[in-house]
């Protein structure tokens, strides 16, 4: 028996029924909410920055001090008089120390669980790692203050010793709570995000890459220099940047170990300094309308770092396409 099939209309119902089924709506829905949600976050992004500018604005307006070298903050006389000079050399300094610890271990750790660790071992050791991940700042913080400060003397000590001619890291005694420390509790932070993120890039190497080296007679140290560190060499900038903003922004941690002050030492071991972070922190809850505004007026700064510092990562990464794993 023959039947005959009559062809849809765009109008038919039916053909409604068939865009569906074809995932055509799906991908219009899809793609909409997609749009949205890249407007909103720079929606958000901007309400952030609006919000920093209008009341860092009113803050600046009542200071009496120059915003960018003064070395005060006394935000409860009148007038004010606030700088922001300690507490971004303390912020600066105390996330290059991290980063200067932290990224090379992280990158020889996500190396061992990749490359070198056997299965048995790479898993239990990759697990430990991204439950340190998720440890909250604040068990770090209580950590550092009762167990690294203490022990951290001897250190200080040889460093004195070897490198205090230098003055950057000559030692006059006292409590190990200096950048110096919170740059080491940082990089023991940072550590886990880093080796998380890189692990990750490294097991997206080639294997044809991989063993093309080896068939060539290249000794396994060969391979991940010729072969996987290039590769993954924008997905480590990555990895470092997100541990960076981690250490900029840090701030319980911080004021855990830190005994702030708004000096500059020369000498890193020394205790006193500031950051962004631990500042508003530690000044916040007692602080009224208009020493608030000085306190969000610092964040403005912060928050204007962190920008600088993905925006140049993002450069360096596009500058360097070839490593990003796009052709492989």
């Amino acid at each position: 028996m023959k039947t005959d099939i009559e062809p849809t209309s765009p109008t038919d119902p039916s053909s409604k029924v068939r865009t569906r089924s074809t995932g055509r709506f799906g991908d219009k829905i899809f793609l909409g909410l997609s749009r949205g949600s890249g407007v909103l976050l720079l929606v958000i992004m901007a309400a952030i920055a609006v919000f920093l500018a209008v009341r860092a604005a009113s803050a600046l307006s009542d200071n009496h001090g120059n915003f960018l070298t003064t070395f005060e903050w006394n935000t409860s006389s009148r007038p004010m008089v606030f700088g922001i000079a300690v507490l971004a050399y303390g912020t600066i300094v105390s996330s290059i120390i991290a980063m200067v610890i932290a990224v090379p271990i992280a990158v020889g750790i996500a190396l061992f669980i990749s490359h070198y660790a056997p299965r048995r071992l790479a898993t239990p050791v990759a697990y430990v790692v991204d439950l340190l991940a998720a440890v909250p700042s604040i068990v770090y913080g209580l950590w550092g203050g009762l167990f690294l400060v203490p022990h951290l003397t001897g250190l200080y000590k040889w460093l004195d010793e070897y490198l205090g001619w230098t003055k950057i890291f000559e030692y006059n005694d006292g409590a190990a709570r200096s950048l110096f420390t919170v740059g080491i509790l940082l990089a023991i932070m940072i550590i886990p995000i880093v080796t998380s993120v890189s692990r990750e890039v490294f097991r997206q190497v080639p294997q044809m890459h991989e063993e093309a080296a080896l068939a060539l007679g290249a000794t396994r140290w060969e391979v991940i220099r010729m072969s996987v560190l290039p590769f993954g060499r924008s997905g480590i900038i990555s990895a470092s940047m997100l541990g960076l903003g981690r250490a900029l922004g840090e701030t319980m941690a911080v004021a855990t170990v830190l005994s702030p002050s708004y000096l500059i030492n020369a000498s890193l071991l020394d205790p006193g300094g500031g950051t962004f972070a631990q500042n508003i922190a530690s000044h916040f809850k007692e602080a009224d309308g208009p020493a608030r505004d000085a306190l969000i007026a610092s964040g403005l700064v912060l928050f204007v770092i962190t920008l600088l510092v993905n925006g140049a990562a993002r450069l360096i990464i596009a500058r360097r396409k070839e490593y990003s794993g796009a052709a492989a």
